[in-house]
């Protein structure tokens, strides 16, 4: 279904798509934290298990969603349709939509996870010329647990798109699409210009541009203006989180001469079950003492929105070598995930020109100064020819596109071909 919102116009320049949820806002807010508030702890539960049963490829968008609103049939319609008005755009979109506007260009937002009525809203809100969702069958003022439209369909968005581009006159190479997940490859064919944000391993590997910071950073790409100084700068909550992710290398000799490997473990599994409480919570609007300040101070802007799961996973990393594998290698693995993957990204930031191929989010000198720092460091624990090993191991599994968080593959990936080694 679309919405018109503005009269359609001939001889814009070009057209840019937006995927809405992970892009215009915080992923997976709406079914996951908003709409779950109003079933109960147990339909919460088969909410989740429905959308990692999604994630993990293993049912379609079409049936994940059928079966998540079934669930929820009954519910009131207008109160579902308002959720999403609870949920905060991401840093930059305001802006971001203000500055196409003004140059003259054609926007559309096209999404498989709102309701049209929710994506209507919100291309009010930003003045965009085309809104697409699914649609939400309602009988009597309640949702019978019907969902349908193109969009949840397998090609459907790819079938919108198309829609547009004949209705505005358009070709492939006049199109430019902002996307973050695996679901909008369909689109990609039609579009000259694909940028992802904050992208899945997928759309990493087959974006043209690939940013995670503020929504500004896709304007340079899109108008073929220079990229603002600002953009190559540690920003205070990145600096932090940098301190803390390369600070963590002291975690192995704190194992050695206090603690032992599985004590920490424990202490660092421990946190990491209590970080995620106060994720929920922060996310539900409850902060909880020092945990959350951490998260506000730390946390990309990006992920204030959001569920942040990179700790989480830092954590896993450091907690599983230390259990799964013996006295060095379980060190070496943490030396690898702190100084090279930590100095990658400060590097990346700072000086990074030479995008990756596979993966044009990280870059080639950050890769260089990340391999540098993981070989010195793992130096410290083994001979030079088992660090360099583990260090490039450790570096070409972070540059390389993964389903896997790199904070969990990089320790495993070098501690498993040092334990083939022995």
């Amino acid at each position: 279904m679309v919405a018109d919102v503005k009269d359609a116009e001939q001889g814009t320049k070009r057209l840019v798509v937006f995927d809405v949820e992970g892009i215009l806002i915080p992923k997976n807010r709406y079914i996951l934290f908003e709409i779950s508030r109003k079933v109960s702890f147990l339909g919460f539960i088969r909410i989740l298990a429905i959308g990692l049963l999604y994630e993990a490829g293993v049912l379609s968008l079409e049936s994940a969603l059928k079966r998540i609103f079934l669930a929820l049939k009954g519910l009131r319609a207008q109160e579902v349709l308002e959720l999403h008005k609870r949920i905060p755009l991401m840093p930059g979109t305001e802006e971001v939509f203000k500055t196409l506007s003004n140059k003259g260009y054609r926007t559309a937002l096209i999404s498989s996870g709102l309701p049209i009525q929710a994506v209507e809203d919100l291309a009010t809100r930003l003045h965009v010329n085309y809104a697409y969702g699914f649609e939400l069958e309602i009988v009597d003022g309640r949702l019978t647990g019907v969902v349908k439209g193109d969009v949840i369909k397998r090609g459907g968005k790819a079938v919108v798109l198309q829609n547009i581009l004949d209705k505005e006159g358009l070709t492939p190479k006049d199109c430019v699409m902002v996307a973050d997940d695996r679901n909008n490859l369909p689109m990609f064919p039609l579009c000259k210009l694909r940028i992802g944000y904050n992208p899945d391993f997928v759309l990493t590997a087959k974006s043209d541009f690939v940013t995670r910071g503020s929504l500004t950073e896709i304007l340079p790409p899109i108008t073929g203006e220079p990229t603002p100084a600002s953009q190559h700068k540690l920003s205070r909550s990145r600096g932090l989180r940098e301190i803390i992710h390369t600070g963590s290398f002291l975690s192995s000799f704190i194992c050695i001469y206090v603690l032992g490997n599985v004590l920490l473990a424990s202490l660092i599994l421990c946190v990491a079950l209590l970080y995620t409480a106060s994720e929920v919570a922060r996310v539900r609007g409850i902060n909880i003492p020092v945990l959350s300040s951490i998260t506000w101070r730390a946390a990309k802007k990006t992920e204030l929105y959001e569920f942040a799961t990179s700790p989480i996973h830092f954590a896993l990393g450091i907690a599983i070598s230390l259990l799964v594998f013996p006295e060095p290698i379980c060190y070496i693995a943490i030396t690898v995930l702190t100084l090279g993957d930590g100095s990658a990204h400060i590097f990346g930031v700072k000086f990074g020109k030479t995008s990756v191929p596979l993966n044009k989010g990280k870059s080639i000198e950050g890769a260089i100064a990340g391999f540098m720092c993981a070989f010195i460091g793992a130096m410290i624990f083994v001979d030079p020819a088992r660090a360099l090993i583990a260090a490039a191991v450790g570096m070409l599994i972070e540059g390389l596109p993964s389903p896997i968080n790199d904070n969990l593959s990089i320790p495993l990936a070098s501690g498993l071909i040092l334990m083939l080694l022995m």
